[in-house]
């Protein structure tokens, strides 16, 4: 299992914007990128967190580069980002 975690930093009045991107993004994350097996929202006071789950880290990787995360999911929650996402990948071991 591999996760790929997604910190952004954005306002909380901003939230439930960014918290539509993600709910318009599961399902189709999910069923069509390879190797998806979850996706979840974590939020908290300092920022929120999208946490995905991966069968490897490659399928983490290619997802990254994906024209569904760059021309979608980022374009979309641009807006509500008051600086840089902080991308992290994870390996279980």
């Amino acid at each position: 299992m591999t996760y790929l975690e997604i910190n952004l930093n954005i306002a909380p009045d901003n939230r439930p914007a960014a918290a539509d991107v993600y709910n318009k993004y599961k399902a189709p994350f999910l069923k069509g990128i390879k190797g998806a097996r979850s996706k979840d929202l974590l939020v908290r006071d300092e920022d929120v967190q999208v946490l995905h789950g991966f069968d490897s880290v490659d399928d983490a990787k290619a997802y990254l580069s994906s024209e569904r995360f760059n021309q979608d999911v980022v374009v979309e929650l641009k807006p509500y980002m008051q600086s840089a996402s902080d991308v992290r990948i994870y390996d279980v071991i």
